[in-house]
């Protein structure tokens, strides 16, 4: 890759987050971990086995003085970030009616402001070093619904709007900007979703062309590579990556 090795990861204590720093750490990147919750991060830098490349940051995400904060740490570290992935985001399951405000506030800053915050303190040292990639981890659930998702689904549908216009504001500065939609890939959160429903995986996977849920490591791939010089033309673009339940309609 031409640009910085620098990658920080937003989210990154569990699931998905934590196999896409996993994945960078094996490519001999230097990772930056963000999350609130610390020793979760520490942990997944020290199952890596290269945790001497690897920096904990704890923090909210959805926090401008955090974000700010953490890319200044990062560069004053690592140099610029060449690869910012938004992973970070939450799920509070209700109808507009049901939800309060402050639950709708926070899917907003965690979902959708932290990628905004994220890539507004990245960017002028990705610019300064020649360019760089950001990837926004939306979902599935930014082109359809399930019952009680609408700040979710709201929030997931956002990010691909603002992927496309960093791709078209940024991309004369080199700077590459890409969104992942997984579908159901196995999480903390989806493990307890199975947990309350009778044969909940063995159901989901049903829906899966491929007659799977998805694991984070298929996120991960599909991440390093939208990050690699092998998509060096591809920017302002949604990969799907759900085992085909989209394609099905699902």
């Amino acid at each position: 890759m031409a640009f910085h090795r620098t990658v920080l990861v937003t989210g990154a204590a569990s699931g998905i987050g934590a196999a896409i720093a996993t994945r960078f750490l094996a490519e001999n990147f230097s990772v930056v971990l963000l999350d609130v919750n610390a020793e979760g991060a520490r942990a997944v830098a020290e199952r890596s086995g290269r945790a001497a490349h690897a920096v904990v940051v704890q923090g909210d995400a959805g926090d401008e003085r955090t974000a700010r904060d953490a890319v200044a740490a990062t560069e004053k570290r690592f140099g610029s970030v060449g690869v910012l992935v938004n992973n970070v985001g939450i799920e509070l399951n209700a109808t507009v009616v049901e939800q309060s405000r402050e639950e709708w506030d926070r899917h907003l800053a965690v979902n959708l402001t932290s990628a905004f915050l994220f890539a507004k303190f990245c960017i002028p040292g990705m610019r300064d070093s020649g360019g760089g990639s950001i990837i926004n981890i939306s979902s599935v659930h930014a082109f359809f619904s399930w019952p009680r998702c609408a700040a979710y689904d709201a929030t997931k549908a956002g990010l691909l709007g603002i992927t496309r216009a960093l791709a078209i504001d940024h991309g004369p500065e080199g700077i590459r900007v890409n969104a992942i939609c997984p579908g159901y890939t196995r999480t903390p959160l989806l493990e307890r979703w199975f947990a309350a429903m009778e044969n909940g995986e063995q159901r989901v996977a049903q829906v899966h062309p491929l007659r799977r849920i998805g694991e984070p490591v298929d996120v991960a791939n599909a991440v390093f590579f939208l990050a690699s010089d092998q998509a060096a033309f591809i920017t302002g673009t949604v990969l799907t990556v759900d085992g085909g339940m989209s394609a099905a309609g699902q």
